[in-house]
């Protein structure tokens, strides 16, 4: 999948200093997810509702 044009968009949280950063970024159908720190590295692709499945299950329970 091309992503040369993709927007790449980083947490609002993030510093500027990198650490321990995700970037994403929409294409048809699937989410792109890279390192912040590794831009040219590999890129994962998820379906939006797996995505969203890792994310909650990285979250703490109450």
């Amino acid at each position: 999948m091309d992503l040369s044009d993709a927007t790449w968009r980083k947490a609002s949280r993030s510093g500027e200093n990198g650490g321990n950063c995700v970037e994403l970024a929409g294409a048809p159908g699937v989410v792109a997810v890279r390192d912040s720190k590794d831009p040219d590295g590999p890129v994962l692709l998820l379906t939006p509702a797996a995505l969203r499945a890792a994310v909650q299950a990285a979250l703490p329970t109450a």
